[in-house]
């Protein structure tokens, strides 16, 4: 909801999407200590590799702007998620390209 009051406050500003998105993602770092109530980690949180290092998180999918780098629409997933999979999320419609690197 405040996402969307932001874009409609840009637009209101003259700031609106144009022809083309970058797609991208990045992992939210959790911490991989068990020293919670149950002594467990997060059900939620995935361990990916990312090269020949392992990170513990969630993964935030961004829809971007290619003119103005404006982040346009945001979504979420376990990381171990690949970061192609939310496209149909971040994609406002009226691209005429589309850049990623998944």
């Amino acid at each position: 909801m405040l996402f969307e009051t932001v874009k409609e406050h840009l637009a209101e500003q003259g700031l609106k999407l144009r022809e083309g998105t970058i797609l991208d993602a990045g992992v939210s770092a959790a911490p991989s200590s068990t020293k919670n109530r149950r002594g467990e980690r997060d059900p939620e949180m995935e361990q990916p590799r990312k090269g020949k290092q392992w990170h513990l998180g969630m993964k935030l999918h961004r829809g971007v702007d290619a003119q103005t780098g404006l982040v346009h629409s945001l979504a979420t997933t376990a990381a171990n998620v690949h970061d192609l999979r939310p496209s149909e999320q971040l994609l406002h419609g009226e691209e005429v390209r589309v850049w990623g690197d998944g």
